[in-house]
């Protein structure tokens, strides 16, 4: 009986001194695993801090995709005093600027462009503004007043006020003689230049105000300083063209493109350009807008 009753007592009293120690060991290792996940946090949380303090890391201030090739910055560069109607390509090489940038301004400045305030670099397509804000301290432009070249003028009712800009041919002028004319960005020179060459050519002033996202506003400012040089339009032969190659022009497209060919394939090729009228898409008013493009051979 004695050794039944201690059997018992083991039975009932041996289970909860090993649960005890079980459940000791497995606090101190569940202290142990959330220390060690803070620890962790602590550290994540300072790699995002200093994430943080430099998003350049991605991109930069201005929204600029990072480039992660090694690069030479104006924060590395030597900074003086210059005026940028007449520093050579090793000056600004110097200065820090990137080989493209510097071809545009000297492209600028070889097609009759002139820097008159230290605010005319912010045209530049290519400078950053925060490149910018590093240079302006060092820009010295002097003698502006003795330079040769002509002048356009624009008439109000209470002066003659003369504006500094060279008239450039519409079909001929690049990026470059675009972004030098007021109100015009990069990104409007652009737009301009690649809405020719979809349609061809320019055979009039107006049709640059239709390129997209160019105000009326700013038409008018540059319109003055556009001209039409003896550069022929890029004709489009109607009796050879495909669907595909009529819809590419901006004036025709798929709409107008069909119509024309399914005519030509019923009736034969067109004797005239005029003849392209017959088709019904071809109302008056597209008929004036595409025939300087057209041509029967």
């Amino acid at each position: 009986m004695l050794v039944i009753f201690l059997v018992i007592i083991i039975v009932i009293i041996l289970p909860k001194i090993v649960d005890n120690r079980i459940g000791n060991q497995q606090v101190k290792a569940d202290t142990s695993w959330i220390s060690a996940v803070r620890n962790l946090e602590i550290k994540d949380s300072q790699s995002n801090y200093k994430t943080a303090l430099n998003p350049g890391h991605t991109e930069d201030h201005y929204g600029y995709p990072f480039d992660h090739t090694p690069t030479r910055s104006l924060s590395s560069s030597v900074l003086f005093n210059f005026d940028p109607n007449t520093i050579d390509k090793a000056g600004w090489q110097k200065l820090g600027l990137k080989e493209k940038t510097i071809h545009i301004i000297q492209n600028y400045l070889n097609k009759g462009g002139h820097f008159y305030h230290s605010e005319d670099l912010r045209k530049i397509y290519g400078l950053r503004p925060d490149d910018y804000l590093k240079l302006e301290p060092y820009v010295k432009i002097e003698n502006t007043n003795t330079v040769s070249k002509p002048v356009a003028y624009v008439k109000t009712e209470k002066e003659h006020r003369p504006f500094p800009y060279n008239p450039i041919d519409i079909n001929t002028a690049d990026t470059s003689a675009f972004i030098a004319l007021p109100g015009i960005g990069g990104k409007l020179a652009a737009r301009i230049v690649n809405f020719r060459d979809k349609l061809g050519g320019f055979y009039s002033i107006t049709q640059v105000g239709e390129t997209y996202g160019l105000s009326d506003s700013t038409f008018q400012k540059i319109k003055q300083f556009l001209k039409t040089g003896n550069v022929p339009v890029k004709k489009i032969n109607i009796n050879t063209a495909t669907i595909d190659e009529l819809k590419a022009h901006p004036y025709i497209k798929y709409s107008i493109a069909t119509p024309i060919v399914a005519y030509r394939n019923e009736h034969g090729p067109f004797s005239r350009t005029e003849d392209i009228k017959r088709v019904m898409a071809v109302t008056d008013t597209v008929y004036t807008r595409i025939v300087p493009y057209l041509s029967i051979k």
